[in-house]
């Protein structure tokens, strides 16, 4: 390990790969709310953050977990269409709270396509964000609404059924829903969203 007098350690979440703390602090100057969006392996996370000098205020925030208990959405809460689901859920919070722009905190930037999916339900919920419109994959939108995994699970249950059986058993078993109308149980959602939210 490295020693002397001009040696520092890194402070923890630095070395931890969790926190860029130069990035951090020119998104403190700008003084503005912050977009902070969060994925795991099963949920996202997605909030509207006020800084302040006793600590951050979060003023707005959605849960992909919310989505299963008060929007009668069925399907896995990790994947890209509840991504997008989650932000437009936090989007429309945020007007009903009167946010109407804030700035993206990616932080250090894991699960690129959930994250920019979040991110775009966000911007459809209309909140301005500064973007570039190149920021966002070509073939996001159709992620988005599921027909991915529609065209996928069709080609799979004609080709090899056993393996349809074994990738989609948390839809047939676990939720009982068909992935061939997975589009369909998004749609419902995000309506729900926009009645009830």
């Amino acid at each position: 390990m490295a020693h002397g007098p001009r040696y520092r350690v890194a402070k923890r979440r630095r070395y931890e790969g969790k926190t860029n703390y130069h990035r951090r602090m020119k998104l403190l100057k700008s003084r503005k709310l912050r977009v902070v969006i969060r994925a795991s392996n099963n949920h996202i996370v997605v909030q509207i953050v006020e800084s302040k000098k006793a600590g951050d205020k979060i003023l707005v925030s959605a849960f992909s977990g919310e989505l299963l208990k008060k929007y009668d959405y069925k399907a896995n809460t990790g994947n890209i269409p509840a991504s997008y689901l989650t932000g437009y859920l936090a989007g429309i919070r945020a007007k009903k709270n009167n946010i109407n722009d804030a700035i993206l905190d990616l932080g250090i930037f894991y699960h690129r396509n959930r994250v920019l999916a979040a991110f775009k339900g966000l911007l459809d919920a209309g909140i301005e964000v500064p973007h570039k419109e190149d920021f966002f994959p070509k073939n996001l939108e159709e992620r988005i609404k599921g027909t991915h995994i529609e065209n996928y699970a069709k080609i799979l249950k004609q080709s090899e059924p056993e393996k349809y059986d074994q990738i989609f058993s948390g839809y047939l078993k676990k939720n009982k829903i068909d992935p061939n109308k997975i589009s369909k149980i998004i749609s419902n959602t995000l309506q729900k969203i926009e009645n009830t939210a």
